[in-house]
């Protein structure tokens, strides 16, 4: 059986890896102009893209690393450190800047699949971590608990792109900097874990 602290900490890996609070305000600005009912397909739209991409690669991101033959170890270790620089993207805003300058360079009519699927939700973090999860438990037992939780996870991201609006109003710029900042740090935090799990495999730590 899975315990329950798998749960917790897969629920908070991804939710600072995906980060809602940093993506809403974004697909606020690339909605803007749209009226309600159709900025609420885009949401549901956007996260089924999503939730459909990092189903795929929790049931077989790990046969394609044994086909090209990386250990999950391996990848553990590369997918902390891919983690920990998100964490400082994060921490200095340079994630925040990014998606930014997406926004203002980029138009799009339906920017469901891009970029708000892809890479603002399924980027190259929650994928690696999604991989890192699904091969914490081996078989379909972890594949199963990895999307629950990113499923878990998506209904919040769905939650905060529907009220997006209001969220970015009650916090303000200052407030979304600070909470970023502070996921930052945690998500730091969890990726040196991961580090640190790989290397334990290796037996380069105890």
């Amino acid at each position: 059986m899975i315990d329950m602290a798998f749960f917790i900490t897969a629920f908070t890996t991804l939710f600072v890896v995906i980060d809602p609070f940093g993506t809403a305000p974004i697909f606020v600005a690339l909605t803007q102009d749209m009226d309600a009912a159709t900025r609420r397909r885009v949401a549901l739209r956007t996260c089924l893209t999503a939730s459909g991409i990092l189903i795929a690669f929790a049931a077989f991101g790990e046969a394609v690393l044994g086909f090209v033959g990386i250990s999950m170890e391996a990848f553990k270790v590369a997918g902390g450190a891919l983690l920990f620089l998100t964490a400082l993207d994060m921490l200095f805003e340079r994630r925040t800047k990014r998606r930014e300058d997406r926004v203002e360079e980029e138009e799009h009519p339906d920017p469901s699949v891009f970029p708000l699927a892809i890479p603002l939700v399924a980027g190259p973090g929650s994928i690696a971590t999604i991989i890192l999860l699904a091969g914490e438990h081996p078989g379909i037992q972890g594949i199963a608990a990895a999307s629950a939780v990113m499923l878990a996870v998506m209904a919040v991201v769905l939650l905060f792109f529907l009220s997006g609006g209001l969220i970015a109003r009650f916090l303000g710029k200052t407030g979304l900097n600070v909470l970023t900042r502070l996921l930052g740090m945690l998500l730091a935090a969890l990726s040196v874990q991961f580090i640190l799990d790989g290397l334990k495999a290796f037996g380069f730590a105890s």
